[in-house]
């Protein structure tokens, strides 16, 4: 089958090619009567737009990449759909890639995707992160980038939507608090990653705030996985068996303490209370269920992914930096419920 192009619309109405064209591409200098003339006529005989030549026109390939640390994570798949529900409906394409915490990794990524002409780039840094010069790069050539939950310490004034981790630490450790512990252990991850910082001194200043002298024996510091929440756990019940809480950065090592401390006869929450945070699916099914924080991983998805395409079609983007912070809500369950 002869694939219609625009000059044979053209011919066939009796206009010029250009006018054809323009009304295609719904400009204002077309009427609205010769726009819906060009239209109909395009619809009855099969016409089909060459989006490549028109993206190269354009120099947009009408694609944004995205690097995140692992898509298993809930709150990454959740960040992934509101992601793609946003590009979708703008008309994007969306290209994932996992850096799967490694820094080589991630650098390799980016690199890919800016000689790949990806139109933007979201991504959430991966523990090993620790400066960006190839995030730098990205940014001084003018491709627009925008961070989403993890950012750079070193990229201060970049675009990013972010959870505002500091309020959810305060407010779990405050409600820890008000069920009567007082020796609260903290599990934190690398400290170069700012939602770590931020979650551990939300975590100080609400012992602060309480009269609470805060001891440095009762911060352990990982990567966070199963795995480490039970080797800590298994640390300071060694080293403090007057620990009465433990509030972790994020729910697997809060898992991983609660299967160790159960593991050894601890009652959770009479012995040991227990609070997380990113609410996974598994934080609602354990038993005892986990008081955890949810950080709203669909919003922060698509309001980034917002950002991003706003930022791609603003020239001047790089004058104009956005930073959207959501506050993370507390989920109360069994686990931390002394009082319950």
């Amino acid at each position: 089958m002869k694939k219609v192009t625009i000059h044979a619309i053209a011919k066939v109405l009796g206009i010029d090619s250009s006018t054809v064209s323009r009304a295609l591409a719904d400009s204002p200098r077309v009427s609205l009567k010769t726009k819906n003339r060009v239209l109909e006529k395009a619809k009855e005989l099969g016409y089909r737009p060459n989006l490549l030549a028109s993206n190269l026109r354009q120099n947009r390939s009408n694609t944004i990449g995205v690097v995140l640390p692992r898509i298993s994570r809930h709150f990454f798949s959740s960040a992934i759909s509101g992601i793609e529900e946003m590009a979708y409906n703008k008309g994007f394409n969306v290209l994932i890639s996992q850096s799967l915490e490694k820094i080589a990794r991630e650098q390799k990524i980016v690199n890919n995707l800016f000689s790949n002409r990806v139109d933007g780039i979201l991504i959430s840094v991966s523990m090993e992160t620790e400066d960006s010069p190839h995030l730098k790069i990205i940014e001084e050539s003018g491709l627009p980038l925008v961070f989403f939950d993890r950012h750079s310490a070193d990229m201060e004034n970049s675009n990013r939507v972010i959870v505002d981790d500091f309020a959810g630490a305060y407010d779990a450790v405050s409600h820890l608090i008000e069920n009567n512990c007082k020796r609260i252990a903290h599990f934190s991850g690398p400290q170069a990653l700012e939602i770590y910082k931020n979650r551990l001194a939300g975590y100080t200043k609400a012992l602060e705030h309480n009269d609470i002298s805060f001891d440095p024996n009762l911060v352990l510091f990982s990567n966070l996985l199963q795995t480490d929440g039970a080797t800590m756990a298994k640390q300071l019940m060694e080293n403090d068996t007057n620990i009465d809480a433990i509030f972790a950065a994020n729910d697997l090592a809060a898992i991983g303490a609660m299967k160790y401390l159960k593991s050894i006869g601890k009652n959770i929450p009479k012995d040991v209370a227990l609070v997380g945070f990113s609410n996974e699916p598994i934080s609602e099914m354990f038993e005892p269920s986990l008081t955890t924080l949810d950080q709203f991983g669909f919003e922060i998805g698509k309001i980034s992914c917002e950002l991003l395409l706003d930022k791609i079609r603003n020239k001047d983007y790089d004058q104009n930096t956005k930073i959207i912070m959501l506050k993370p809500k507390l989920i109360i369950r069994e686990s931390s419920l002394k009082n319950g």
